[in-house]
């Protein structure tokens, strides 16, 4: 077909049905346009006018087909930071005037990789080390013999995670690594970035696009760079970065007397906030550190509370920095390297070692900031020097156990309050012990919605629902089955519950037994660990249930877990494997290929920490 350029006609304006605003736009449109592009337009227009008439949906725009390489901005993410700077990056590529498109990588097309040039991706750790859920089949693409050689492959990778954990940013460093194994180059450096990562996404986003500029030739004025459409939560006006006041409307013990563990169900108003959620999101807190812990703190360190530093919003005295802004509790790795550096204690050096591992993290799991400054003092450590050592203090993640459908504009969470001692000191967690030592009824909260799309109940409301959850990991189910009977969905329900003990922690008993009697939950299997001499876990009553559990996965069901990352969420997973194995008849590898493919349809979701 011909390329060549011919002058527009003129639109006929007697015989048209356009403006006269409307036949000028349409005739600088046309302009200049080669043949193949005026058909494609014409082909467009006349798909949309036969759906404005009540027709077909209308077309999408088909990009058109351009010399210059792409950009792919692949992201796997849990709870959505990843997504969100894997859109920001697309978005900065775009006004750059580079071809990008945006993918989860969950609905990314495995054999596309072979063929990629540039590569961006964007990927978040949870739990033990692992990837996001959604992005677990890809990394095991990755890891089999199957993944392709990338000779021809330029990469960059950002990892999110949170430096308090062992394993921080592993999936990030697995990723990059694999690629490079695979025969792709780096085109920047892989950056690890923790809880307060916004400041370092920018500076490595910005530095990766200015490579990419010099690689890529921009598109020509005459070609739309599209970037894959990403869906976007509605915009809200509240975030992390200035969240909502929310009153505390009501705050329950949920346990009873002579219970070793202190649960509290709290609710919160949102009224006014315009923030929504849906069943499977989480409410974000932004807690205050204990104040008495904070001016212990600054007397260990020999330093003036009213010293003068820089805090989240501007210069402040220090002690509403360390009060508000910077997390002084948990003893992660990277701070401890750079009180190191100041200490040049050879004992702390020793410890900092490749070699010296386990005794890392026996170290850092057994002690907190305040033991660190105490047992190794830097004379003439100055202020700012020591804030600049911390990290920012983290909001607090809790999965919101209630629906808006049957509560509306409020939000309610199940806290269970932290306490514990070691080293010979008592600990408390920051954001519970924050809730329910210094907030009272009435008092405000600061708070924001976590929107999280790895967790959530399937479009069909018929489809039958397996939810596993131990202590607090039971709140999403309440928001699930609150939801379900304020819409009338007719899906069967079953729930395995797990806690200590029947008498004393047995969360949400009676609004299990009302959901029972009323058919919103159709079955319900419990198990305390310290009510018979061996402990029996939420994954045992699985084992019990084996063939009516398989029966359902069968039928459709889908699956949830919500709980401990390190110890009931594997547990359930391998209990899981075995059941469909023995039940199925079953190989290991065909069990996991079964399982897997719950993964890949959203019918096995988790929510671990």
């Amino acid at each position: 077909m011909s390329s060549s350029k011919a002058r527009a006609p003129a639109v006929p304006e007697p015989l048209s049905p356009l403006s006269s605003e409307q036949a000028q736009q349409l005739a600088a449109l046309s302009h200049g346009l080669s043949a193949d592009q005026a058909l494609w337009i014409g082909g467009y227009f006349t798909g949309l006018g036969t759906a404005l008439r009540g027709g077909a949906a209308a077309p999408r725009p088909v990009e058109a087909p351009v010399q210059h390489p792409a950009i792919t901005i692949l992201y796997g993410s849990q709870t959505g930071h990843a997504a969100s700077l894997a859109r920001r990056t697309g978005e900065l590529a775009q006004q750059r005037g580079l071809r990008a498109r945006v993918l989860d990588v969950a609905e990314y097309r495995q054999r596309e990789l072979k063929d990629e040039k540039l590569l961006v991706a964007m990927v978040s750790t949870q739990g033990d080390g692992d990837p996001p859920d959604s992005a677990a089949p890809f990394f095991e693409f990755l890891a089999g013999r199957k993944a392709p050689k990338l000779a021809g492959l330029k990469y960059a990778v950002l990892g999110l995670g949170d430096s308090s954990y062992e394993h921080f940013c592993k999936a990030g460093r697995t990723l990059d690594e694999r690629l490079a194994a695979l025969g792709g180059e780096r085109l920047h450096d892989r950056i690890d970035l923790d809880v307060d990562y916004d400041e370092g996404a920018a500076q490595w986003t910005e530095a990766v696009l200015a490579l990419l500029e010099r690689l890529v030739e921009p598109a020509p004025d005459n070609v739309v760079a599209l970037a894959t459409p990403l869906p976007r939560p509605a915009a809200e006006a509240f975030d992390r970065k200035n969240p909502f006041q929310a009153e505390i409307l009501d705050a329950i013990v949920l346990n009873g007397r002579g219970s070793d563990k202190e649960t509290l169900h709290i609710e919160l108003s949102l009224a006014g906030s315009g923030l929504v959620f849906e069943p499977g999101d989480s409410l974000g807190i932004v807690p205050r550190n204990d104040p008495a812990l904070v001016v212990e703190l600054i007397e260990t360190l020999r330093l003036d509370v009213d010293a003068t530093v820089a805090g989240a919003a501007g210069e402040v005295s220090l002690r509403e920095a360390l009060a508000a802004d910077y997390e002084v509790t948990t003893l992660t790795p990277p701070f401890l390297k750079r009180y190191a550096e100041a200490a040049q204690a050879s004992a702390l050096d020793a410890l900092l070692r490749d070699d010296h591992r386990e005794a890392l993290l026996s170290y850092t799991k057994s002690r907190q900031i305040i033991d660190l400054v105490g047992e190794f003092p830097v004379p003439g450590l100055q202020a700012g020097d020591f804030v600049k050592m911390l990290r920012r203090l983290p909001p607090r993640l809790y999965s919101i156990a209630s629906s808006l459908a049957a509560n509306p504009d409020e939000a309610h969470l199940t806290v269970s309050v932290v306490r514990y001692r070691s080293n010979e000191r008592d600990r408390k967690g920051v954001a519970s012990a924050w809730l329910v030592e210094r907030r009272e009824v009435g008092d405000a909260v600061p708070v924001y919605v976590e929107h999280n799309k790895n967790f959530k109940l399937p479009a069909d409301p018929n489809a039958p629902l397996i939810m596993i959850g131990a202590g607090t990991g039971v709140a999403p189910y309440r928001a699930f089955l609150q939801e379900r009977e304020a819409t009338g969905a007719s899906g069967e329900t079953w729930l395995f519950f797990g806690d200590r003990r029947f008498r004393t922690d047995f969360l949400y008993q009676l609004e299990w037994l009302r959901f029972l009697k009323d058919g919103v939950l159709r079955r319900m299997d419990v198990a305390f660990s310290r009510d018979s001499v061996g402990k029996v876990y939420v994954q045992h009553r699985m084992r019990e249930q084996a063939r009516d559990l398989y029966a359902w996965l069968e039928e459709g069901a889908h699956f949830y877990v919500c709980g401990d990352a390190t110890g009931m969420a594997p547990d359930v997973h391998e209990t899981l494997l075995a059941i469909v194995a023995e039940e199925g008849g079953r190989s290991r590898e065909g069990a996991a290929d079964y399982v897997r493919t719950l993964q890949q349809q959203r019918r096995y979701q988790r929510e671990v920490y």
